[in-house]
């Protein structure tokens, strides 16, 4: 057998042990794919803390931790904003009319809140019995994503090493093409969302409490929350809140906090705090972005909300590639 044929046997061996694993292991999938994720974004913190005397495995545990710090610190302040105003929330509800007209022109459409909120309970009870039975299993995942961070921080080099030794070198800059943009895709997905996200709070946060909301708080968490959703965001908390102003015949109360709150809070932190980290960007337009997003989360669930960026990153980064070749190929022949 000669040498070519031998490489298409072992190339076939493994695209079939490949699919053998995927659907084997299809339930954790998303949970390895997160975790790479993570590790990519903390080796740099990684190697930091290496840099300052701490040995590989110890700068790879701290990393971790700090990667559930980080994550405790976008759910913790949701589930305990949510548990202290429970009765806020409760009382709010139960003074919500059965229906609420809306008049535009000579058409009137009747919203049954009723309906609504019956659907939303409904909803939340289904989530709330499937997440206590899924409680041991996700736990059980939780260890295997400490796991793998922990391990690819320790070791980061070996996947590379991997890839390198199966890739024929011609190709090797074309893998570090895609490992650069994978590299600022997830960089922008995470820590740039983070930084805009807890500005989003902050502003949110000081412009309810002067307006004067006893909520204020919550309604800041909920904004920074809906920061990382592209486009949409904390638009929707203040759209939110107009509405309930309009409801309640407030019209100058949902016209201060439209305008205030779009301009404050939808669009300044976004004005200020993503230019300065403007070099973390993908350089992805945001239009591609929400296609990822929107697609990915449709398509994937939870794991689309990183999965379909990237993807869509990965496939700008091959037309880039292909564009190039192509203007190389044409350069060559011209001389």
């Amino acid at each position: 057998m000669s040498t070519r044929q031998r490489t298409y046997v072992l190339a076939g061996l493994f695209a079939a042990l490949l699919l053998l694993a995927t659907v084997l292991l299809s339930s954790v999938l998303a949970t390895v794919f997160f975790a790479i994720t993570v590790a990519y974004v903390l080796y740099p913190l990684s190697a930091w803390f290496v840099e300052r005397g701490l040995s590989k495995r110890v700068a790879a545990a701290v990393s971790t931790v700090v990667a559930f710090a980080a994550g405790s610190l976008v759910l913790v302040p949701l589930v305990f904003v949510v548990y202290r105003r429970r009765r806020d929330l409760f009382s709010f509800f139960q003074r919500l009319p059965d229906e609420i007209p809306l008049s535009i022109a000579e058409y009137t459409y009747t919203v049954d809140v009723q309906s609504w909120l019956v659907a939303a309970r409904d909803g939340l009870a289904g989530v709330a019995v499937a997440f206590a039975s899924e409680t041991p299993i996700l736990a059980l995942k939780a260890v295997l994503f400490a796991i793998l961070v922990y391990a690819m921080l320790w070791r980061p080099t070996a996947p590379g090493r991997v890839v390198y030794r199966t890739i024929p070198p011609a190709y090797h800059d074309v893998v570090k093409r895609f490992h650069r943009r994978l590299r600022s895709t997830l960089y922008a997905i995470y820590v740039l969302q983070a930084a805009t996200a807890f500005g989003t709070f902050l502003v949110a946060w000081a412009l309810f409490a002067l307006l004067g909301y006893n909520g204020a708080f919550a309604l800041a968490v909920a904004a920074g929350i809906l920061q990382f959703i592209p486009v949409v965001g904390p638009s929707v908390v203040i759209v939110a809140i107009a509405a309930a102003k309009l409801a309640g015949g407030d019209v100058v109360g949902a016209a201060v906090v439209t305008v205030f709150g779009l301009s404050l809070v939808g669009f300044l932190p976004d004005a200020v705090i993503r230019p300065r980290l403007a070099r973390y960007t993908t350089g992805m337009p945001a239009s591609l972005y929400f296609v990822g997003f929107t697609g990915g989360v449709l398509s994937l669930g939870l794991v689309g909300f990183i999965a379909g960026p990237v993807v869509v990153a990965l496939l700008v980064e091959a037309v880039n590639l292909l564009a190039a070749e192509n203007g190389s190929t044409e350069q060559r022949q011209l001389s």
